[in-house]
C-alpha cells in the first residue's frame, strides 16, 4: 500500500493511501484550497457519512442536497461546498458510468501514459495542468507507471522536482513546494506588470 503523506493528518492519510477514490476526490479539491486541506476533505467526507471507505456509487446516487450539506460542515470541506459537491458527484458518475465505479479503473488497464493522462483530463473538473499532476501523484506515489507517463505528466513528472502536490511526501517538501508555488505567482504577476518577480 502506498505510504501517501500529503494531508499532514494520519487519518486523512491512511484514507488517501487505501482508497483510490479518496486520492481523486483530494485531487479535484486541491483548487483555490490549500493542498493538505484539500487532501484531509475525502477523510471528512467519509467521517461525515459514516463510512470507512468512499464509494462512488453511493457519492453518485446520494440526494445532491444531503451531500451539500455534508460538504458545508462546518468545518467546511472547501471553500466553495457547493460547486464542489456538485462536482464530486459528477466525477462519482462518470465512474459509475464508465469504470464500474471504481476509480483505479482509471488506470488499471492502461496501456500508457498518454492514455491515462487522456482518461483524467475527461473527469469533471480536471483541467490539462490538474490532470498532468494526478498522473506524476499516480506515478511518483502510487505506484501507477505505464510506458510514457512522466512524458505525459510534463515536467510535474521530472524526478526530483518540488512543482506539485506529487511531490509532497512529508511537511518539508510541502513547504518546498508551497515555496516553488508562491515563485511562479510571482513571477506570472510580475510578466502581467504586476510587480517585480520574487
Amino acid at each position: 500500500m502506498p505510504d501517501i503523506r500529503i494531508a499532514q493528518d494520519p487519518a486523512a492519510d491512511e484514507l488517501l493511501s487505501r482508497d483510490p477514490l479518496a486520492l481523486l476526490l483530494g485531487m479535484l479539491l486541491d483548487q483555490q484550497f490549500p493542498m493538505e486541506r484539500a487532501f484531509a476533505g475525502p477523510a471528512l467526507i467519509a467521517q461525515r457519512l459514516d463510512v470507512s471507505t468512499l464509494s462512488a456509487q453511493g457519492l453518485a446516487d446520494a440526494a445532491p442536497g444531503r451531500l451539500k450539506e455534508v460538504f458545508t460542515g462546518p468545518p467546511a470541506v472547501h471553500r466553495y461546498p457547493g460547486s464542489m459537491a456538485e462536482r464530486t458527484q459528477a466525477v462519482c458518475r462518470l465512474l459509475v458510468e464508465r469504470y464500474d465505479g471504481r476509480a483505479e479503473g482509471l488506470w488499471s488497464d492502461v496501456p500508457d501514459g498518454a492514455t491515462l493522462l487522456r482518461r483524467i483530463g475527461e473527469l469533471p473538473g480536471f483541467g490539462a495542468q490538474k490532470a498532468k499532476i494526478l498522473v506524476a501523484l499516480l506515478g511518483k506515489q502510487y505506484g501507477v507507471t505505464p510506458p510514457g507517463w512522466r512524458e505525459a505528466a510534463g515536467e510535474y513528472g521530472d524526478d526530483g522536482a518540488r512543482r506539485s502536490v506529487a511531490d509532497v511526501t512529508d511537511p518539508v517538501s510541502l513547504g518546498e513546494v508551497r515555496a516553488v508555488k508562491q515563485q511562479v505567482k510571482a513571477a506570472a504577476k510580475a510578466a502581467r506588470g504586476g510587480g517585480p518577480a520574487a
